[in-house]
């Protein structure tokens, strides 16, 4: 049986290296925020003509018409355009005046006010708190041990950090927003990772039964070395569906797929070796703790 557990220190240094370079470009530049958070018009569309558009063409001809928030290339002729709150009947006229720059085709029009945009900021976050705070309940009264609870919840913590940072880096280099459908993710991944961990935890408790003689690092080792076949089965079904998804998927739920491909690929990794090692890592300073001083 492979000592999985003698290597905690460096499950936790690989941790560090995804989780510092998050918690820094999250710290320093934050999320970009849609058009669901901030408000605004959303128009995309595309030009039919011979010749390659560029985005200054784009601006040129409807800066009279309202202003631009950011116009972005989206295929060959195809633009997405974010702008302060106007009508259909101006939407109509942005696209008579691109009719001087080729046939336009809209793919998408959408208005939200800024005042849904604050309201869904406020949800999100009371969303994720309660999420939280429940899983934080449950998995503490099922195990009738803070420690499994608290060792949990930093676990998930771990993946949320992690897919937070990689779309603000996408946000600085990709200009990549978040949206309604990232709090979704996020949310899933929440679940997704506290279900494999209490997997491995379920396990646990079942060796501490059986085996007591054992200590409380062998216990865990023995548990993952038992659950680690399971838990890389189920999450490679899972990658291999979104990966399918991401690839061959639209545009409109691309980075939704790219969102929960990284969390589940990250959830799986913490649930065994971010969670488990957590909680023996919890053991031994506590037993350090419980020895009397010289």
């Amino acid at each position: 049986m492979i000592n999985f557990m003698k290597y905690k220190r460096l499950y936790f240094l690989i941790s560090l290296l995804f989780l510092l370079p998050s918690a820094y470009f999250l710290s320093r530049f934050g999320l970009k925020p849609s058009l669901d958070f901030t408000g605004g018009t959303l128009l995309e569309f595309t030009i039919q003509s011979d010749k390659a558009l560029t985005p200054d063409q784009i601006k040129d001809s409807i800066t009279s018409l309202t202003p631009v928030t950011s116009l972005q290339t989206t295929d060959h002729n195809a633009f997405l355009l974010k702008a302060p709150v106007f009508s259909q009947v101006t939407n109509q006229q942005i696209q008579q005046q691109l009719e001087t720059l080729g046939q336009v085709t809209e793919t998408r029009f959408e208005t939200l006010g800024p005042t849904l945009g604050r309201e869904l900021i406020k949800k999100t976050i009371v969303g994720i708190l309660i999420a939280t705070s429940f899983i934080l309940l449950y998995v503490a009264s099922r195990f009738k041990d803070k420690k499994y609870g608290i060792c949990a919840i930093l676990a998930m913590l771990h993946d949320s950090l992690i897919l937070l940072g990689t779309f603000s880096f996408l946000g600085v280099y990709r200009h990549i927003e978040v949206d309604a459908l990232f709090v979704t993710a996020l949310l899933t991944i929440l679940s997704f990772s506290v279900h494999d961990t209490i997997v491995v935890y379920d396990r646990i408790r079942e060796s501490l039964k059986l085996n007591p003689k054992l200590s409380f690092t062998q216990t865990v080792n023995q548990a993952v070395t038992e659950t680690l076949g399971r838990s890389i089965n189920n999450s490679l079904t899972i990658i291999l569906m979104l990966l399918s998804l991401y690839l061959l998927g639209g545009p409109t739920i691309k980075w939704f797929i790219f969102a929960l491909l990284i969390g589940t690929i990250s959830g799986t990794y913490s649930s065994t070796f971010t969670a488990a090692p957590l909680l023996v890592l919890w053991e031994q300073i506590k037993t350090r703790k419980s020895k009397p001083t010289p």
